[in-house]
């Protein structure tokens, strides 16, 4: 018996050497957990888009999950939202400098700090939603998506817009800030498209 009992540790050290290539086995063909799974569909959604290399960057360097086309739908408005918040912290740093030294640029300027206000709202309204979406109401979540980032767009445009004619010093930046926002927040737009377009309704057009 107290031999029995010395063998004890051995017998369970071998059971347990003999169940971990099952398990490394079962992780590597869990497409969940494949790096190079999440890759491949980061650049087959993205291939597409309005800009496919800012929605590859921005999706592969993205922390969390990217497995399913719901994921990266929730991933952009992510990663859209960010960006919509760096702009709206600048042009507010812009404001309180002073940089705006005509009546007219002050304006622009106080005009687009409302604007990125409202399309960060938009976002923020629109990640919500992805992250609770039901089969029983996904056509009216998904236009409701669909909306709020489309109106994001338009803000970011009309923002660009007020700007388009006036000499401000840090207009390079702001333009480049901007644009980039903006671009963004079109492949957002595309991935949720494709998202609603997997329930086999027609996408609109970013």
């Amino acid at each position: 018996m107290r031999f029995l009992y010395s063998l004890l540790p051995l017998l369970l050290l071998l059971l347990l050497l003999h169940s971990l290539p099952c398990s490394a086995a079962a992780r590597k063909h869990n497409p969940h957990n494949n790096p190079t799974s999440s890759s491949n569909l980061v650049r087959s959604s993205c291939s597409h888009a309005s800009y496919p290399n800012l929605c590859i960057h921005s999706l592969s360097t993205y922390a969390g999950p990217a497995n399913t086309p719901r994921d990266l739908a929730q991933a952009a408005v992510t990663v859209s939202l960010s960006r919509a918040h760096r702009v709206s912290s600048y042009l507010a740093q812009l404001s309180n400098s002073d940089q705006g030294t005509t009546k007219r640029e002050r304006s622009a300027l106080s005009a687009c700090i409302d604007l990125m206000s409202e399309s960060v709202d938009e976002l923020t309204r629109t990640l919500d939603e992805l992250k609770h979406l039901h089969a029983e109401t996904f056509r009216f979540q998904m236009s409701n998506a669909q909306t709020w980032v489309s109106a994001a767009l338009t803000d970011d445009d009309t923002c660009l817009d007020g700007f388009a004619e006036l000499y401000v010093k840090v207009k390079a930046d702001m333009k480049r800030k901007i644009t980039n926002a903006a671009r963004v927040t079109s492949n957002a737009l595309y991935l949720i498209n494709r998202l609603d377009e997997s329930r086999g309704r027609p996408r609109s057009k970013p």
